[in-house]
């Protein structure tokens, strides 16, 4: 395993010390050390927005905190999920008397943990809301959506949510523009390769030289299916084919597209992916309104993408387009 680090065991502190300390007019501590908050949290009279999850995949989660989107971020250690009290500590400390809603991916023990967050947050009288991320097509059907993971589409409700919360609205309205964000967001994604945990030391899965699998999760989850690596216009129609047949967009709509990186794949890989799914988005009618390309949901040093869209009205391409700084993202 080539990789920089100490210890296993603090691998995650360690990194969420040196974060801080790169950012910290942007970032601070909690109580908990793996609690991470904007540095001028609480805002007062804000909606706050909350998310957490295993560490391993910056930007998301804590790369999403600051001005315009999130408020504050649980981090567990690699792909495990942060506590109910580390939430419980991140919500403390962001809660400026508007409520909080938490955001976050389709994962047995983060819903668990965020469930018990939320119920001792409110024996605290703050007021919780809670929007699950379902985005990726490939690990379940249409008929079984409330069963799909969470992958890079929330990126888009920390967007579009922070930027209603930034501009004064109810804890109620907050939650309507996530839960309509995610409605019309979808996912897919491919790995090249496997990635290793450090307390692990060796690859979760095994892909042989020369295939892929199509459907994988962030974490290894088992794809779709494993088979031989095709050219990126393949790849490319293979992702946007199933998420805009399960998406199903009418001709004329106006989306966003992310074509995201795991980890370790060039930059130049992912505008080849992407200009093929350009072509085929405009093909069906779409015109695209914003494109993201880059790392915005990894996997530690896993080689693959992920494919994400959104649909937009006319609220939703406003509030994407609205200012946002955090220490990974930038708008406006």
């Amino acid at each position: 395993m080539r990789r920089f680090f100490n210890n296993p065991d603090t691998y995650v502190t360690d990194m969420l010390d040196g974060l801080v300390k790169a950012y910290p007019k942007a970032l601070a501590f909690g109580d908990d050390p793996h609690a991470i908050v904007r540095a001028d949290a609480p805002v007062e009279g804000k909606v706050a927005l909350a998310t957490g999850g295993g560490s391993g995949h910056l930007p998301v989660f804590l790369g999403y905190v600051g001005e315009g989107m999130l408020d504050g971020c649980a981090v567990g250690d690699v792909f495990n999920s942060p506590t109910a009290e580390q939430m419980l500590d991140v919500t403390r400390r962001i809660h400026g008397g508007k409520g909080v809603l938490y955001i976050y991916g389709n994962y047995g023990g983060d819903v668990m943990n965020f469930d018990m967050s939320t119920e001792m947050a409110e024996m605290e009288d703050i007021e919780v809301r809670t929007v699950i991320v379902a985005d990726d097509v490939a690990s379940a059907g249409p008929d079984e959506a409330e069963r799909r993971r969470g992958v890079a589409g929330m990126v888009f409700a920390f967007k579009t949510a922070g930027a209603k919360a930034a501009a004064g609205a109810s804890l109620d309205e907050v939650e309507e523009i996530a839960k309509r964000t995610l409605a019309g967001t979808r996912s897919m994604g491919v790995a090249l390769s496997p990635c290793i945990i450090p307390s692990v030391g060796k690859p979760g899965f095994d892909l042989a030289e020369g295939e892929m699998e199509i459907g994988m999760g962030i974490h290894g989850e088992p794809g779709a299916k494993r088979e031989t690596l095709q050219s990126a216009d393949e790849v490319a129609e293979r992702l946007a084919t199933a998420v805009l047949d399960d998406l199903a967009p009418a001709s004329g709509d106006r989306v966003a597209v992310m074509m995201n990186g795991l980890g370790a794949t060039p930059p130049e890989d992912l505008f080849i992916l992407y200009r093929k799914v350009h072509e085929i988005v405009e093909g069906r009618g779409l015109s695209v309104h914003k494109a993201y390309v880059g790392e915005y949901a990894t996997s530690m040093e896993m080689a693959g993408a992920s494919l994400t869209i959104c649909r937009l009205d006319d609220e939703l391409a406003g509030l994407l387009d609205a200012p946002a700084r955090t220490p990974f993202f930038q708008e406006g």
